[in-house]
């Protein structure tokens, strides 16, 4: 979010040592801009994961401004009586550095680990196709390529169409209670596929997977919004997707042992492949109804915690609330329970500036999705063994791992969403034209493989993405909405990329596939930057209103208007 402040009357700033932990009555009536307890300065973050933390001093205040610092602001910002948060919102609250960064840390492992256990058994069961590939899974159920298309589009297909209704039901009944039954409900079907004994029977079992993992992302995307400011979340979304990187490696090391399972009980190694890792998931599902509390202030348990605390006390709670309040007031516009009726639905749905966004969800991933959908089935074209085709499959997820937490870092570095974003696709760029130039069939088969690996090794901008989509919703309501959509369109363009690579392009190792692939990475190049000119227009046309306006304007506007969300004119894009 970015919420530009009413007026430019100097708030106290020092810092101070931090008083106690207990509530104090806010009331803008009676309290004056001068008698606000000081604030903080922000302290310079590590530039990039792999750099030491600068010193800092851990008991300077870490409450940055916020639109509650005005008393004739706050209350056009104050959450309702309603909101599951409410008890613990304090605008005079006031906590140190040392304080925070101990908070954050809890939260990433109380919170942010198990997010990416839960992401990484998604993974497993639906990624593990391409490792029972590598084990004549498609002939030994007759079918070929174009099957095995049909097979995934299905599965994109029904795991997109499942995404708005499952993110509806999260948000009604509670993400920490919907994502466990998902899981639950999708390993059972992940198990099953150890019966599969044709083409039918893996198109049935793809859509049920499909419709059942679906929703899952942004449920989750939702859920860790709760805890954690912007620029947080888009790290912790690098680190998140680097689960899924983590999850496709583990996968083929398991693949190793599982696959040498054929001929047990007279069954295909890719059998055990399904069951093994479908049970896997079982367990962490029932784990997750455990491990999931409903919010920053419902941690407490039987399971989580004795007593009325849960693992969070009354004064990290205080903390937890009011410094993601004070950044995006807009969270806490609906309870974390609340359903979305028809007409916000709606109105959500055609919020046109987030379009731009959702266009780039859909084009993106393109260029990569072919060439990673089909690496293992190539790898034996080439000529490698059932075994060497998973374990060469590591090197570039690792690369994948390390550019995608660097981009991400960097983007929160230099506060420029859409010139890391587009970095991708320049990266891209070289392995599709030697893809294009090369004569494939009379190049070695090594050199081959180095290219595929640089090229599936780049840093993928998802994990930024999504959390921008989150940043520039600016309400409860149309980050949900959004969320969900944002990833169908993803998973749209996951049906195009798997109907890129056919079978009568195999001879010629996809010459055809390759050049639509290029066009469409130079198309997304102009994509990115339409993206960029469109939100600075957004936000030069608001500044030129916003600026035109006197104090007295701006103050009756927020107490009037009936703008919400990302309409507001006091909001500005991110970019």
């Amino acid at each position: 979010m970015a919420t530009v402040l009413t007026r430019e009357k100097a708030i106290p700033r020092a810092p101070i040592p931090v008083g106690g932990s207990e509530k104090r009555d806010f009331d803008a009536s009676s309290t004056s801009v001068a008698s606000i307890p000081p604030l903080g300065e922000p302290i310079e973050r590590k530039k990039h994961f792999w750099q030491r933390s600068k010193p800092y001093d851990s008991e300077a205040i870490a409450t940055l401004p916020s639109v509650f610092d005005d008393p004739e602001t706050a209350e056009k910002y104050h959450p309702p009586a309603e909101w599951e948060n409410t008890h613990r919102f304090d605008p005079l609250a006031r906590w140190t550095w040392g304080e925070e960064n101990k908070l954050i840390r809890k939260i990433d492992f109380r919170i942010m680990v198990w997010a990416c256990i839960m992401f990484m058994a998604l993974e497993l069961d639906r990624a593990n196709i391409s490792q029972a590939l590598t084990d004549n899974f498609l002939p030994e159920l007759g079918m070929n390529t174009n099957d095995y298309n049909l097979g995934n589009t299905v599965f994109k297909l029904s795991f997109l169409c499942a995404e708005l209704p499952s993110q509806l039901v999260s948000k009604w009944i509670g993400p920490d209670r919907w994502i466990p039954a998902q899981m639950t409900l999708w390993s059972l079907v992940a198990s099953a596929q150890f019966w599969l004994s044709g083409r039918t029977s893996f198109i049935v079992c793809r859509a049920l997977l499909g419709i059942l993992q679906g929703g899952f992302i942004p449920d989750i995307i939702l859920y860790l919004s709760y805890f954690y400011k912007h620029a947080e979340l888009t790290i912790r979304l690098g680190y998140f997707w680097t689960a899924m990187s983590i999850a496709d490696i583990l996968s083929a090391l398991l693949a190793q042992g599982l696959l040498r399972m054929r001929g047990i009980e007279g069954h295909a190694g890719w059998r055990w492949l399904f069951l093994v890792e479908g049970l896997l998931t079982l367990i962490i599902g029932i784990m997750a109804f455990l491990l999931m509390p409903a919010g920053p202030c419902q941690t407490a348990s039987w399971f989580r915690g004795k007593g009325k605390e849960g693992w969070f006390n009354e004064r990290e709670e205080t903390i937890m609330v009011n410094r993601v309040l004070r950044e995006d007031p807009s969270k806490s516009d609906m309870h974390n329970r609340e359903r979305i009726t028809i007409g916000l639905l709606w109105k959500s749905l055609k919020d046109y500036d987030l379009w731009p966004l959702y266009a780039l969800g859909l084009v993106f991933q393109i260029p990569f999705v072919p060439v990673g959908q089909y690496l293992t089935l190539s790898l034996r074209g080439l000529g490698f063994d059932v075994f060497q085709s998973n374990l060469l499959t590591i090197p570039y997820t690792v690369g994948h791992m390390i550019t995608m937490l660097a981009v991400a870092y960097a983007a929160e570095r230099f506060s420029n969403l859409t010139a890391l974003s587009v970095t991708s696709q320049i990266w891209g760029l070289p392995f599709l034209i030697f893809f294009n130039v090369a004569d494939l069939a009379k190049t070695n088969r090594w050199v081959i493989y180095a290219v595929t690996t640089l090229l599936l090794s780049f840093p993928n901008p998802h994990p930024i993405q999504v959390a921008w989509n989150s940043r520039n919703a600016n309400s409860v309501r149309s980050r949900t909405i959004s969320a969900a959509v944002y990833n169908m369109a993803v998973q749209t363009s996951g049906i195009i990329a798997s109907n890129i690579y056919r079978e009568d392009d195999r001879a010629s190792l996809y010459k055809r596939g390759n050049r639509q692939l290029l066009a469409i990475l130079c198309m997304n190049i102009v994509v990115y930057a339409l993206v960029k000119a469109y939100y600075v227009w957004k936000n030069k046309s608001r500044d030129k209103k916003w600026s035109a306006m006197t104090e007295e304007q701006r103050l009756d506007y927020l107490a009037n208007t009936k703008d919400e969300g990302n309409k507001r004119l006091d909001f500005r894009f991110e970019h």
